[in-house]
């Protein structure tokens, strides 16, 4: 279960074999759908979106946050309000996704996984790795040649779905964000 105001790496992969996306417009389409259910409930650090899997830095919003973006006379409890809520996103997406291909049956993994981020070296490795995954399993050689990444808009402070802003801090300044991502050292030993 997800809590209010603390920080976690969300992660899930497709079924079997398959892929989770197929094509250009499956990627834009779930991201759409992510910010429209998640960012009433979650900051997001940063993302990838894999062809079979996606890794998430999110922090889960307070509570009094939640509750005054969600009104819901059905749910009262907050961390009941945050799995519907990326459960509506799993299944809006699932339900597109089959229509598009048709296909039947489960897309995602169940339950998707978590971990919470409890210190400063995984807040900073996390990052790194979230957007190292692209060449980590041999899709690019260079991370900003990977479409579907948070280190673009966080290179360019161009979202404001994004805590770009609190990012970039970490790190220190642009530059620093930057050069981290340049170090490889910085992610192999927590992930791997």
């Amino acid at each position: 279960m997800l809590f209010p105001s603390l920080i976690y790496h969300l992660y899930n992969r497709a079924n079997g074999e398959d892929n989770l996306f197929r094509s250009e417009e499956n990627y834009n389409f779930f991201l759409d759908k992510y910010f429209n259910y998640i960012d009433p409930v979650a900051e997001t650090f940063a993302f990838v979106l894999m062809p079979n899997h996606f890794h998430l830095m999110v922090r889960i919003r307070s509570e009094s946050e939640i509750i005054k973006n969600i009104m819901s006379e059905r749910i009262t409890e907050t961390e009941k309000i945050i799995s519907n809520q990326f459960s509506r996103l799993f299944n809006s997406y699932s339900k597109a996704f089959n229509k598009m291909y048709e296909r039947n049956g489960s897309l995602f993994q169940r339950p998707f996984k978590f971990k919470e981020v409890r210190n400063n070296s995984y807040f900073t490795q996390l990052i790194l790795y979230i957007h190292n995954n692209p060449v980590k399993h041999g899709f690019v050689k260079n991370i900003y040649d990977w479409p579907y990444s948070s280190i673009h808009q966080i290179s360019k402070n161009e979202s404001a779905k994004l805590n770009y802003n609190e990012v970039i801090d970490w790190f220190g300044d642009a530059d620093q964000f930057k050069k981290a991502h340049e170090r490889i050292e910085y992610f192999k030993s927590v992930f791997d």
